[in-house]
């Protein structure tokens, strides 16, 4: 069957835009060189993010006498999972595992409720003196007391040798509730009027409408808060010392680290005898072993969480920085 004019003009049209556009996405010389030096500078530069955790776990994996000799950088030498299981051994280590993990549980989830519902009320006009109250809270994100009248405040309060050191001073996060805060802002302000004809309250609106289409940024919130509590060890440091049972993961990380330095620094002054500088190289092998160990796993609990939320992150962080 012969084809009509416009079946051919159609024909032309498209032969001659298939044409054109394949001349404007042509790939020069210029884009391949470009596309392997970016591909090769960001391949090393993963390389370089990934291979400090990858030197961790082969350590922990290879043959402690091999570890403490410093013959594992590539790749694991005589596996074995001996020092996982020896785990079980160090005194105090699973405590401090509980209380590490419960501390970040419960004071990511107030801290997360907390910037939500606050970061909400500071959206309110009828708020009472809300533009006081807002630029108090960011002024103390720039000024604080200091390590000293800090400690004799939560020593006044009772807090110190206390759990609820760990959680009462991180509620209230004032970087968080301004990003809450900046994404609210931005949810359509009739989606609140609707409800408010329909006769609900502010709690209501909050439950319902608010703390759903906030997700994102609770998420990226709660990455902040539990990075933080689940990495700190310097109120365990400060606010602990009488109450060994409530130390955290990070601060018995932070006992074998200067365990380690203080057997290396003991063995290589040369002040003790034989037996006691073969006992002391023993423990700090022993101890770097362990350091590793408990390294890798304080590390593991935040890389398992951390893909799973950072669809949430990356979307928050992004539409809560939009506006100030």
């Amino acid at each position: 069957m012969a084809k009509t004019a416009q079946e051919k003009l159609d024909a032309k049209r498209e032969k001659a835009y298939y044409k054109k556009h394949k001349n404007m996405y042509r790939v020069t010389p210029g884009d391949v060189i470009f596309n392997i030096i970016n591909y090769t500078v960001f391949t090393l530069f993963t390389i370089t993010c990934i291979y400090p955790f990858y030197y961790l776990f082969i350590n922990t994996i290879s043959n402690n006498k091999e570890v403490s000799l410093g013959r594992v950088n590539f790749y694991p030498v005589g596996i074995n999972i001996d020092n996982y299981l020896a785990l079980r051994n160090v005194n105090d280590l699973g405590n401090a595992f509980i209380v590490t993990t419960t501390r970040t549980i419960i004071g990511t989830a107030l801290m997360v409720l907390a910037s939500a519902f606050v970061g909400y009320l500071v959206t309110k006009q009828e708020m009472w003196h809300r533009s006081l109250c807002y630029r108090f809270l960011v002024i103390t994100m720039y000024f604080n007391a200091g390590l000293i009248p800090g400690y004799m405040n939560m020593v006044m309060l009772g807090l110190n040798n206390n759990y609820l050191v760990y959680i009462i001073p991180g509620i209230v996060a004032p970087y968080n509730i301004i990003l809450v805060k900046t994404y609210i802002e931005s949810i359509p302000a009739e989606l609140e009027e609707s409800a408010f004809i329909d006769g609900a309250s502010h709690i209501t609106v909050f439950r319902k409408i608010i703390w759903p289409l906030s997700k994102p940024i609770l998420a990226t919130i709660a990455i902040f808060g539990a990075v933080g509590h689940w990495n700190s060890f310097q109120d365990s440091l400060i606010y602990m010392s009488n109450n060994p049972k409530m130390l955290t993961l990070q601060h018995r990380l932070y006992v074998y680290l200067q365990q380690s330095s203080n057997l290396g620094t003991l063995a290589s002054t040369g002040s003790v005898s034989a037996s006691q500088m073969k006992d002391a190289v023993e423990k700090m092998m022993n101890t770097k072993v362990t350091q590793y160990t408990v390294s890798m796993m304080s590390v593991i609990p935040i890389l398992v969480v951390y893909p799973f939320m950072n669809r949430y992150f990356e979307k928050g962080i992004m539409l809560g920085a939009v506006k100030g």
